[in-house]
């Protein structure tokens, strides 16, 4: 009875440790794939808010490491043409109905809006995830404003006395959208000339490898 006990322990033991082994591997080819998608959308949207008409750089290559007001590190995306910097792009984070919200915005060298493109989110599909482009043109009227255009106590949708329309149903999520463009806008105000400091040390990411 107890040899046949302690049997059955080995290769439930056995089984437990080759589960074990194989969920791991799993894991680990699960997650270099999950980051190599990551990596495919972020580039994607860099190319959709720092067209390549604006720069002759290897966007990456370029990219600088910052802290934000709260502490957390920002890769600053710098575009440059000729040896200019033209236009810098960042991820901006807003919290939505569902969650946190992340997009890539990128801005020219006087801050002004080149676009804004959602790289994450959890809003509810059909309702708020209408900050996609493929779902809907909301994100584009962003296009071309700045934090001076409109003023600052603009930035808010119109519910709340602000200048941006809300979308059909929802307020939450446009609402935490347009707050983390603002900050976002905000923080290239205080930082312009680190921004624009090509002599800045380089971002050590993966990208830059």
């Amino acid at each position: 009875m107890k040899q046949g006990t302690f049997i059955h322990a080995v290769i439930l033991g056995l089984f437990c440790l080759g589960f074990g082994v194989v969920l791991a591997f799993s894991d680990h080819i699960t997650v270099d794939d999950i980051a190599a998608r990551a990596m495919e959308d972020r580039l994607n949207s860099l190319g959709q808010v720092l067209p390549d008409s604006i720069h002759d750089n290897n966007l990456v290559a370029d990219a600088t490491t910052m802290k934000n007001a709260r502490g957390h590190e920002i890769t600053v995306y710098r575009a440059t043409k000729e040896g200019k910097v033209t236009g810098l792009a960042y991820e901006i984070i807003g919290v939505g109905y569902a969650g946190q919200m992340k997009f890539m915005l990128g801005i020219d060298a006087e801050g002004k809006i080149l676009g804004v493109r959602v790289l994450a989110h959890k809003e509810t599909a059909g309702l708020g995830d209408k900050m996609e482009v493929k779902k809907s043109d909301w994100i584009l009227r962003f296009d071309g404003l700045s934090l001076g255009n409109p003023p600052v106590e603009k930035w808010k949708v119109k519910k709340d006395g602000g200048q941006f329309d809300q979308y059909t149903g929802a307020t939450i999520t446009p609402r935490g959208i347009i707050k983390a463009i603002r900050e976002g806008l905000e923080f290239f105000a205080a930082n312009k000339t680190q921004m624009m400091d090509m002599t800045a040390p380089k971002a050590q990411t993966k990208e830059g490898h």
